[in-house]
């Protein structure tokens, strides 16, 4: 167990350097100059080249490669092209943001569809189960930006219960933003609760179905037991690397979502940082992205390690 532990471990981190490799090429490709755009348009070829200097754009990629990955490793992420600030306190900040509408949505978005994705699978093909996947469907069906609009016709303005758009900034107190989390984590529920929900289902009945459910049944096992000791187990486990992809797109940031509320966090940074050509914000946001994804992932195998005997030994059959 140690062994795979540590395989998957590894994997993780190659999976994360070799996306530090790729966005910081990817950066250096973007077409334009980068001095030109913090000079602007009238600016001289030579304060054009001075700037560049001053940024390091005339040395040698890899030299530049080695050095910011280096300086991400020891948590220096660089200085803002942009505020001139250190990239590690705006990151902290907006993600701080993020995390206020991630967290709740986490905990409310799985435990809600793991519960009916349980009754679903539990009852198929009757009432609940119609309902339940039907309400799934439409979930998956209608994109995020159109859910966050109808929310914010309905309830921020004919039915004036919360705020439509965040109106301070991204230093504003968390107090300050609580009252403008509930639509966004309204609408990331419902867009991360759809996939789990089917996903869950699918799992339960296919427990269910299984010959150690059945001998369990034959034996005169409860069935509550039946259900919480040996099928939720087994059901659960395929429905682990949705929650984890969902979780590493809540942290990263929900780009649409944050910019139709005007959300200031991860999302929001991202397509400021792409407008104004912020490139060590970028690269920051990037491989924060990917070591969320990895560690996400991580924590989704070594669960199902733990629920599952046959991962622990490396034995399938």
């Amino acid at each position: 167990m140690l062994r795979m532990i540590l395989l998957r471990l590894g994997t993780a981190v190659l999976t994360v350097w070799l996306a530090s490799l790729f966005v910081f090429v990817a950066v250096q490709l973007l077409p334009g100059d980068v001095a030109q755009q913090i000079l602007g348009q009238d600016a001289t070829p030579e304060a054009v080249a001075a700037m560049r200097e001053d940024l390091g754009l005339n040395r040698p990629v890899l030299e530049r490669y080695f050095d910011w990955l280096g300086g991400m490793v020891t948590g220096n992420m660089g200085t803002s092209l942009v505020s001139g600030e250190p990239v590690a306190e705006t990151l902290l900040i907006h993600a701080r943001n993020t995390l206020l509408i991630a967290i709740p949505t986490i905990v409310l978005g799985i435990t809600l569809s793991v519960v009916l994705g349980l009754l679903a699978g539990l009852y198929r093909g009757r009432g609940a189960d119609r309902t339940i996947s039907g309400l799934a469907l439409v979930g998956m069906s209608v994109p995020e930006f159109v859910t966050a609009t109808v929310l914010v016709l309905v309830f921020a303005i004919a039915i004036p219960v919360f705020p439509a758009v965040v109106i301070d900034g991204a230093e504003a107190r968390v107090s300050e933003l609580i009252p403008f989390s509930v639509l966004p984590v309204i609408v990331l529920t419902i867009s991360m609760a759809a996939y789990i929900v089917r996903m869950t289902r699918t799992g339960v009945i296919d427990a269910l179905a299984s010959e150690f459910v059945t001998t369990a049944r034959l034996k005169g096992v409860k069935p509550g037991r039946v259900v919480v000791r040996h099928a939720m187990p087994s059901a659960i486990l395929p429905t682990l690397n949705v929650i984890a992809i969902n979780v590493a797109w809540l942290i990263g940031g929900v780009v649409v979502v944050e910019a139709v509320f005007n959300y200031p966090g991860m999302g929001t940074l991202m397509i400021e940082s792409v407008h104004n050509r912020d490139l060590p914000v970028i690269q920051a946001i990037a491989v924060l992205s990917a070591s969320v994804y990895a560690l996400t992932n991580l924590g989704a195998d070594l669960v199902a390690m733990g629920l599952d005997p046959r991962q622990r030994s490396g034995r399938f059959h």
